[in-house]
């Protein structure tokens, strides 16, 4: 029984005298088998896990006065804008308010590829021309000779497409969930293909394209300024809620400026994106680039550095003195009246009541200038 005792107390002994092994980081994941045994594992002690700060959220405010260039498609200029915004964090909010007019309005340059596009159809029909290669229907691969022969066979994809919309309408329930599921790779694929095929009834397409490129299109009433009003509150609105950290807006119009100045005062980073080089906006803005930044990658290259920026001026707002008169008035006007009552007190004390007189007074029964001699000393003592 001693013996067993004994050996119980040695174990325990090198149990007390082994190390403890302690995590740098005081938050580990719960899911991790390395975390919830760290002696598991010699390699991985004293790793510390470094948690990401998190990204700023960003909102992206386009008034479509400000119409994307022609030399690309609305499409692609609206992927290439969010894409150079996503250096400034993560995208939640795309808004775009134009009336009826913006999106029915055809620029020149559409209007010219249209002419051309006719005049080669006539062409193609007559046989002065032919296409180097023939053109292919991107829904089921049949190849024509003229874009003509292409044009009506396509009327026969697009009352399959009407039929499958009529058939997901008049359903409900489960049954509509699984001819949405059902056809949905065939719409995908008419979409994309009717894209380049079918010319827009309604402008050139830009609402279309702003949709697909993940926009929120608003559109406002054809009175003057309805737009602007309605963007400017709906900014407004996001800064109220504190529901964006970084407000991009797509815009050359001045009327945008008080906009600009009350998210500054609140401590939002600003972005201004228009053709413009030196218009009131950007001036008034933390960052601004024009599109054709946009388009050839230089905005999201620049984006790092904005950041860097960004992150110093903080820092420098943070370690510099600020001059705040009326706290210095009031610490002042503090310190006055400690020193006034002290003062006060001081002239008003009875001496009477001090220790040292009441001690010096109680020593002796003789005045205070008559000293002791020997004898009486000695008497005292």
């Amino acid at each position: 029984m001693s013996e067993f005792l004994k050996n119980c107390g040695n174990l325990l002994a090198k149990v007390i005298r082994r190390p403890q092994i302690i995590l740098q980081s005081p938050t580990v994941n719960r899911f991790s088998h390395l975390g919830s045994n760290p002696g598991f594992n010699s390699s991985n002690r004293g790793v510390s896990w470094v948690q990401k700060p998190a990204q700023s959220r960003v909102g992206i405010f386009w008034d479509l006065d400000n119409k994307p260039p022609n030399s690309v498609s609305p499409y692609e200029a609206a992927t290439r804008l969010r894409g150079a915004v996503t250096s400034f964090g993560v995208v939640r909010y795309m808004v775009v308010y134009a009336n009826r007019h913006a999106f029915s309005f055809v620029p020149s340059a559409v209007r010219d590829q249209r002419k051309e596009r006719k005049l080669l159809n006539q062409l193609e029909n007559k046989g002065i021309i032919k296409p180097i290669e023939p053109y292919l229907c991107r829904v089921c691969g049949r190849k024509f000779h003229t874009n003509e022969k292409l044009i009506n066979h396509f009327r026969i994809h697009e009352r399959e497409q009407q039929k499958r919309l009529n058939q997901i309408e008049s359903a409900k329930g489960k049954r509509r969930v699984n001819l949405v599921g059902k056809y949905a790779v065939k719409m995908e694929k008419y979409k994309n293909a009717g894209r380049d095929i079918l010319t827009p009834k309604v402008g050139y397409g830009l609402a279309d394209d702003l949709k697909r490129a993940g926009f929120w299109v608003r559109t406002v009433s054809d009175k003057p300024q309805a737009a602007d009003v309605a963007l400017r509150n709906h900014m407004v609105d996001m800064m109220d809620h504190r529901r964006v950290e970084c407000l991009v807006l797509v815009s050359d119009d001045s009327d945008f400026v008080g906009v600009l100045k009350e998210a500054k005062e609140r401590c939002l980073r600003t972005v201004v994106v228009g053709d413009k080089n030196d218009g009131v906006l950007k001036r008034n803005a933390d960052a601004s680039f024009s599109w054709k930044e946009i388009l050839i990658g230089k905005a999201k290259k620049e984006a790092a550095s904005v950041i860097g920026k960004w992150k110093d001026c903080d820092i420098l707002k943070k370690l510099e003195w600020t001059y705040q008169p009326q706290m210095e008035r009031d610490l002042l006007d503090n310190e006055r009246e400690v020193d006034y009552a002290e003062s006060t007190d001081a002239e008003f004390e009875d001496p009477s009541n001090s220790e040292d007189d009441i001690s010096l007074f109680s020593k002796g029964d003789g005045a205070w200038w008559e000293l002791d001699s020997d004898t009486d000393i000695a008497s005292k003592s």
